[in-house]
């Protein structure tokens, strides 16, 4: 936690109708300006990180909704995950915490360990056991972190423990940019369908994809988690493969992934063998849309006739700063009418791995994100990030996607 940060913090208040947990609870310390409080009594000395400390950290989404509110330029988000870091260095959280944060970390980084747990998540539906739980009462004895973890598991396939987005696809017609594509875990394994949709789009809008084979995880989940040393190994070796790529820009379809990616810089910055690599990587890093949204449309499409919320993922709008573009490229379809979310733009829950160790307050954030999309009476919800799409996805019956797959749809309607 560095104190230069902490000072910067003007106690103004601004943050705290921004931040959904003062929202949801109106209390000073499970605010930001309340959390960079605890933080500088622990950094003088004056409160032990304990129980109590620690909750109040945990409780915080990481949204940085706040630093977009911030008329000092707070870096929050800063702040945070060196608090989280601090967090899992020098605290002994209980063991049964300890062990359920252990299983989500070797199941979810990485697309191999991915596949093995999508082969398992497919028996388990196939076999009937889902419906089995979900349908008795089985469910409701289960821990809240089990429950929360059963109920954000998308459908298996096959397809998803299988497929691999091609390792190259060439533009149709002249080729306007050569772009490098991050695959990503969660969105390889169990959102391919996004995956085939952004590389459809790009090609056709004059963009030749190169997804390398090598790439891993980006660390995005692990630096959300407070788990510093494993994110930037993550980080240096998708550096690796991807510094020596002759492209145009790297691009992103997963807000999450690409908030961490554009910050490799900071976080490698002490390292002398790849912090120029690392700053010269995240200035290439591009969201889809933004990419899209740049390049003037090839290619026509068809109308889709539909009425579609719009849900700003945190790590796009708050972290990335990237509000205009997802919008700009729906605009490009015809018959889509973007109709306003009036929640303030309220996190939806899923926050990285939030959903899953503080299950009561995402539930409660995902109920009423859910609210505020079914007052819009929209067709589809649409947004840009797969934890987004999940936490989502379990609250409503209509069909929640990414911008790509709307602009893939529309290449294929008359």
């Amino acid at each position: 936690m560095d104190r230069e940060l902490i000072d910067d913090c003007v106690h103004c208040g601004f943050c705290l109708p921004a931040c959904p947990t003062y929202d949801l609870w109106g209390e000073e310390m499970d605010s930001p300006r309340g959390r960079i409080h605890l933080m500088s009594t622990a950094l003088d000395g004056d409160a032990p990180i304990d129980a109590t400390w620690v909750g109040h950290l945990d409780a915080c989404l990481g949204c940085m909704a706040c630093v977009s509110a911030c008329p000092s330029g707070v870096k929050y988000d800063q702040l945070i995950e060196s608090a989280r870091a601090t967090i899992e260095r020098d605290y002994r959280r209980p063991w049964r915490d300890r062990v359920f944060r252990s299983m989500i970390f070797h199941a979810f980084p990485g697309r191999r360990r991915l596949r093995v747990a999508a082969v398992f998540g497919l028996l388990y539906q196939r076999l009937g056991l889902a419906r089995l739980i979900r349908n008795g009462r089985v469910r409701d004895r289960l821990p809240a972190r089990l429950r929360s973890l059963e109920s954000v598991m998308p459908p298996m396939t096959v397809k998803a423990v299988v497929r691999r987005t091609p390792s190259r696809t060439p533009a149709e017609g002249a080729r306007r940019r050569r772009v490098a594509f991050l695959t990503g875990c969660v969105q390889e394994v169990f959102f391919g369908d996004v995956n085939d949709a952004t590389v459809r789009v790009l090609a056709a809008e004059g963009c030749e994809v190169v997804a390398p084979v090598s790439q891993g995880c980006c660390g995005a989940l692990e630096l959300h988690g407070g788990r510093e040393r494993s994110a930037l190994e993550r980080a240096r070796a998708v550096v690796d493969v991807f510094a020596r790529l002759d492209v145009d820009a790297i691009v992103v379809n997963a807000a999450g992934c690409g908030s961490a990616m554009k910050d490799y810089g900071r976080l490698l910055a002490d390292d002398p063998r790849y912090a120029e690599r690392a700053a010269a990587f995240a200035s290439k890093v591009r969201d889809v849309t933004e990419v899209l949204a740049e390049l003037e449309p090839r290619r026509r499409y068809g109308s889709l006739d539909l009425a579609v919320a719009y849900h700003d993922a945190c790590h796009l709008t708050h972290a990335q700063r990237v509000r205009s573009a997802p919008r700009s490229v729906l605009a490009r379809i015809p018959g889509v009418e973007l109709r306003p979310i009036l929640d303030d733009g309220l996190c939806c829950g899923s926050a990285g791995i939030y959903n899953l160790v503080e299950p009561e307050a995402a539930g409660e954030l995902g109920r009423r994100k859910a609210e505020a999309l079914r007052a819009t009476e929209a067709d589809v919800v649409v947004t840009t990030n797969p934890g987004c799409a999940l936490q989502i996805g379990r609250e409503l019956d209509i069909p929640v996607l990414h911008p790509v797959q709307l602009l893939a749809r529309a290449l294929d309607s008359p």
